[in-house]
């Protein structure tokens, strides 16, 4: 194997195939990435078992192919070399397949490699009808659901953001069972089969790592063990979660008594602030509390002080509401809506709190409230 190639295209593929590497791993070769030469271009290949990924280069964006072949490089090492390498063109050979040469201007590194044929098939197959979405729409329901995922691996279900597909409706939900995220879009076509089925949330947060923030489309190829996601020259594939994810919706109030509309902003200021006085122990509970048309926000710790924050709101009667909840469960709801307001809904003090948007119908959060008498 030897090649020529300008160090920001390799990097760039580099940088993409790396979220696939293991620490971790068990397998020695899993920790390399692998560079596979044809005369049509360059693939690069990682995979820790979870996530797999492969990144293709085309031979025109290649500046010279001498001989094609492949190799397994350790992953940290060669995007560590690449990235502090000062020239522009890279150079790669191949030596008696267990030694690869790198250079560049006048740098010159030699490093141990590992034989392509104990990398594993990564089997990267495709459907002939894939779910096609927007990158956008797609970077958006991850980042406005992922971080309500589960960190316990105590209910492995819950460390997964479930994806249902109804005819042209896509809807992602994301639960670690004291909160929820909620949030829909359209899709341009209809899917011919219904579809349930739980990503884990780390693999889609790396996903929406390496896209790019454009209306470009990305694929989804869905099988009964694991989704392929395609767009660009890159392929990603995850496992699925086994299991059932709850049946979430029961847990959403079809009405409620009461309804307050708050600017966004404001609020959220005004929760950050009334929770600088309250302690991680105490899950950073803070109490709400309407007046009218206006709210009480307070938050009391017998060993640091107490502190009130006052704000106008709109309120839809006049039924008032006494209620506490975890001030970082809030913030993070908060920080998903666009609009300028926000709409709080309640029913009592110990039913769900839903959070909309007051302009984006398709987004959903809930918290649960926190009984502190």
């Amino acid at each position: 194997m030897k090649f020529s190639i300008r160090k920001d295209v390799l990097l760039q593929s580099l940088n993409s195939v790396s979220k696939a590497l293991s620490s971790k791993n068990l397998i020695p070769v899993l920790s390399g990435i692998k560079f596979n030469l044809t005369n049509e271009g360059l693939f690069l290949s990682a995979s820790d078992n979870d996530i797999s990924i492969e990144s293709f280069i085309n031979k025109d964006k290649l500046e010279e192919i001498g001989l094609v072949g492949s190799t397994v490089i350790q992953g940290k090492y060669i995007l560590e070399i690449i990235r502090k390498l000062e020239g522009r063109i890279v150079n790669i050979e191949l030596l008696d397949n267990i030694k690869v040469l790198i250079s560049c201007g006048n740098s010159e590194f030699n490093l141990n490699c590992m034989e392509a044929s104990e990398f594993p098939n990564l089997n990267m197959e495709e459907k002939k009808e894939p779910i096609i979405i927007k990158k956008t729409e797609f970077k958006n329901l991850i980042s406005k659901t992922s971080f309500a995922i589960s960190t316990q691996e105590t209910r492995p279900i819950l460390t997964g953001i479930n994806f249902k597909i109804n005819e042209d409706k896509l809807e992602c939900i994301a639960t670690d069972s004291y909160r929820l995220a909620k949030k829909y879009v359209t899709l341009a076509n209809k899917v011919s089969e219904d579809m349930n089925i739980v990503i884990p949330g780390k693999n889609l947060i790396e996903l929406t790592k390496i896209l790019e923030e454009n209306d470009d489309n990305i694929e989804m190829h869905v099988f009964s063990n694991k989704v392929l996601f395609k767009f660009d020259d890159t392929l990603f594939q995850t496992r699925v979660l086994s299991g059932t994810f709850p049946d979430v919706n029961r847990l959403i109030p079809a009405s409620f008594e009461i309804e307050v509309k708050a600017n966004a902003s404001e609020f959220f200021n005004v929760i950050d602030r009334a929770a600088l006085l309250t302690s991680e122990k105490d899950k950073n509970i803070v109490k709400f509390e309407t007046e009218g048309n206006e709210v009480v926000v307070s938050s009391n710790s017998p060993e640091i002080g107490r502190v009130e924050e006052k704000m106008d709101v709109e309120k839809n009667n006049e039924n008032n509401i006494k209620i506490a909840f975890s001030s970082k469960f809030m913030m993070d709801a908060l920080r998903t809506v666009e609009s300028k307001n926000v709409v709080l809904c309640f029913n009592n003090d110990v039913q769900p709190i839903i959070i909309k948007d007051d302009k984006d119908k398709t987004l959903l959060q809930l918290i649960l409230p926190i009984k502190t008498y």
